[in-house]
């Protein structure tokens, strides 16, 4: 997290600025998105073109089934596009592939963006992780100007800072 300099308020930011954009992974969206489409056509294509048995191995139950295997992937993919983090005043909606998990920003004591992580990780009071699939490494240096966004926002809205004590005289 980057260190603010002692002594002067961190600024807040306005309702309307780029600080509360949701945070989306960019690169991963795109694939997935992709991924959507290519699916829901190429299963399509081979459920309709599959040759039909006269002894009745390909039913149109099988042809079912095979498009449903196609909007299986594409449900998935789906729900990968959609990954998204969103910030407000009070916390952080964190949206990742199975769980979504809403976070006040006092919760939050650390932000990880290193090591052999995918994606950004959050450090909770309580000890538990939550990883921030939103923004991801693949996304080159929009992820890191994105992760010190984030940063910020902890950082400005998070724990009550302790009062600057007076130095000890003695």
């Amino acid at each position: 997290m980057s260190a603010q300099p002692e002594g002067q308020p961190v600024p807040e930011p306005t309702p309307g600025s780029d600080a509360w954009a949701p945070f989306r992974p960019r690169r991963g969206r795109t694939v997935a998105l992709g991924v959507v489409w290519t699916s829901l056509v190429v299963f399509g294509v081979i459920a309709v073109v599959m040759p039909s048995q006269v002894d009745g191995r390909w039913g149109l139950g099988d042809r079912l089934m095979f498009f449903g295997l196609g909007v299986a992937v594409a449900l998935i993919a789906w729900r990968y596009a959609s990954i998204v983090a969103v910030p407000s005043r009070t916390g952080l909606v964190v949206r990742n592939l199975v769980l979504t998990r809403t976070l006040t920003w006092p919760e939050v004591v650390g932000i990880q963006f290193g090591g052999g992580e995918p994606w950004v990780t959050l450090d909770l009071e309580d000890g538990d992780t939550v990883a921030v699939m939103a923004i991801q490494k693949a996304d080159g240096p929009v992820a890191g100007r994105e992760a010190s966004r984030l940063a910020a926002l902890v950082q400005a809205f998070g724990e009550a800072r302790e009062p600057e004590r007076p130095a000890d005289p003695s």
